[in-house]
């Protein structure tokens, strides 16, 4: 049992970090047809979409991916509280 919330804890780490990545992408001139980039993109576009539908960009500034690291921080914490309940 321990090993889902472990597996599902640490898919939400990498997602999260992910979601830095892309924002330090969107700063840096890249090829958008590169894999890496190409995957980065795939991975974290369907979470961030409805972040977007909710906050509209503000002065060129997306701030959905603030929400999305919000989000998984706070799924991460619930994660473990549900875990510690059932011990």
């Amino acid at each position: 049992m321990r090993l889902i919330f472990e597996l599902l804890d640490t898919a939400l780490y990498i997602l999260s970090w992910l979601v830095i990545i892309r924002c330090i992408l969107s700063f840096v001139r890249h090829d958008p047809y590169q894999p890496v980039i190409k995957f980065v993109y795939d991975v974290t576009e369907p979470v961030m979409r409805p972040f977007r539908n909710l906050v509209p960009v503000v002065g060129g500034i997306d701030f959905s991916p603030i929400l999305v690291i919000l989000a998984i921080y706070l799924v991460q914490g619930l994660l473990w509280k549900i875990y510690y309940m059932f011990l």
